[in-house]
């Protein structure tokens, strides 16, 4: 079962390089005027949510159930876990919505918006890793 941790932490890394880095590329993106720059953040945008982000999120869900069926945890900590990852998945359908925007020239949203959306899965993250290593509850 190391293996299935091992695997479940590295493809946390990678989704949560992604919903660190996408939103801030939203920032820059929201500030951004010319054709040229908004058509070249739309790439970035485009290879991190589908190259990067989506896979290490269903890799990181994926090894994550894994591992709670075969350690066969349970607890409170354990459903406050679950209520951030789902937490995190709504946060990562709403960088795909924002994502959507851009792309279609129809963002709304501020560069200043965007700045604080990119705080959440800071909060997330502390959340879930005191969770897994204090297991308060």
């Amino acid at each position: 079962m190391l293996w299935i941790k091992a695997f479940h932490i590295i493809f946390m890394v990678t989704w949560f390089a992604g919903l660190f880095y996408l939103p801030r590329l939203f920032v820059y993106h929201a500030m951004s005027k010319d054709k040229i720059s908004k058509d070249r953040f739309v790439v970035m945008e485009r290879k991190l949510l589908f190259g990067i982000m989506t896979p290490g999120g269903i890799l990181t869900i994926f090894f994550g159930l894994w591992l709670w069926l075969g350690y066969d945890y349970s607890g409170t900590w354990l459903l406050l876990k679950t209520l951030c990852v789902i937490a995190l998945i709504l946060y990562h359908i709403y960088c795909i919505k924002f994502f959507n925007n851009f792309r279609k020239n129809t963002n709304t949203r501020s560069h200043i918006f965007f700045r604080w959306f990119n705080e959440i899965p800071v909060i997330l993250l502390i959340l879930i890793t005191l969770l897994v290593i204090l297991r308060p509850f």
